[in-house]
């Protein structure tokens, strides 16, 4: 039986909804197969063995009060003698962004997900665009704007997104995980408190144009040959999708496939499969993207190469649209992510 520690929580901002992602992955993971081992993550990185009642506690916070007496630290280089694979539910910056696969490489330990240099571009999205022109993938006009550049002349900035981009147009950090610092500027007298906003999280910022096309978003799985599942088509509420429309029960309206033709559909997988190429990202990832119904193109937004994976996000919908429940689909990645990588001494390594 394989021994997996599975992790979730973490110091990023997103760790509410990898405390949700956690608790699905360890009620969806087959106890035939796998002996799970939950492993919570703190706002200092450090490891710790948790028992089944405080994965049920409302929030990470709640957890954290508990670690001393109900916890049991772990430190790093156990890892290796304690689990045979490690099942990252955990999202956004220094923990999906090649840090944590940068440790397990050291260990030697299978994880799931792309390895150290696509976890990296997946984060960064201003980098991002550098690979996707280069691939001829489409993507939304866009200005960066670092720190430091716009200290020195804001009013100059400014005047080059009006120029370039005009209004509306969205703002949002680099390198952050979804929906976090993430503004919709629909007149220039708006733009200053937006770009104030994006850098709290992030010195480099990315501006983009506004795109009024229908949403749509895809997880592709696979490592030298991708497949796309089907698309799902997103429409939001407000300006833009917020955390709780992609992960929260009942909060989301998710269209399974997009309401256009089938055709049409196939085009989107295509460019999706093309851009999970271009970006480095193996094992599967969920890409976001927008559809131009009238010129039948599609526009990359970003990927996200840790998805959410709580019960009611577009991964498990499009997984049961490919006929898989929520424990076919992670077995299925742990069957990716072994066979992406070639572990030395492994029992688990690829002939």
């Amino acid at each position: 039986m394989m021994r997996v520690g599975l992790f979730f929580g973490g110091p990023s901002s997103e760790r509410e909804v990898s405390l949700d992602s956690g608790r699905h992955v360890y009620n969806s993971l087959d106890r035939s197969k796998y002996e799970v081992t939950p492993i919570f993550v703190d706002l200092d990185l450090k490891f710790w063995e948790i028992t089944e009642r405080l994965i049920w506690m409302n929030s990470t916070s709640d957890i954290a009060k508990c670690l001393e007496e109900e916890g049991t630290n772990i430190k790093y280089e156990e890892l290796k003698e304690r689990f045979d694979f490690c099942f990252l539910g955990l999202h956004g910056k220094y923990v999906e962004d090649g840090a944590m696969q940068g440790l397990l490489e050291i260990l030697d330990l299978p994880y799931n997900g792309p390895r150290i240099i696509g976890a990296a571009i997946g984060m960064d999205k201003i980098f991002q665009k550098q690979l996707l022109k280069a691939e001829g993938i489409t993507y939304a006009p866009h200005v960066t704007v670092a720190l430091s550049d716009y200290k020195a002349d804001g009013k100059a900035i400014e005047d080059k997104i009006e120029k370039e981009l005009g209004f509306p147009c969205v703002v949002k950090p680099s390198r952050e995980g979804c929906s976090t610092g993430i503004s919709k500027v629909n007149q220039r007298a708006d733009l200053a408190s937006a770009l104030e906003e994006a850098h709290r999280w992030d010195y480099d910022v990315l501006v983009e144009k506004f795109l009024p096309f229908m949403e749509v978003t895809c997880t592709i799985m696979g490592n030298e040959h991708p497949e796309a599942l089907l698309p799902t088509e997103t429409p939001s509420k407000g300006d833009f999708l917020t955390l709780e429309e992609k992960f929260l029960p009942g909060d989301a309206q998710m269209i399974t496939p997009p309401r256009v033709p089938k055709e049409e559909v196939k085009t989107m997988q295509n460019e999706f499969v093309k851009a999970y190429k271009a970006m480095c990202l193996k094992v599967y990832s969920r890409i976001d993207g927008f559809w131009d119904t009238n010129n039948k193109v599609l526009y990359i937004n970003e990927p996200n190469t840790l998805p959410g994976i709580t019960p009611s996000t577009h991964v498990f919908h499009q997984a049961a649209e490919a006929g898989m429940s929520a424990s076919d689909f992670l077995d299925k990645v742990i069957a990716y992510s072994l066979d992406a990588r070639e572990f030395i001494g492994s029992e688990y390594k690829r002939d």
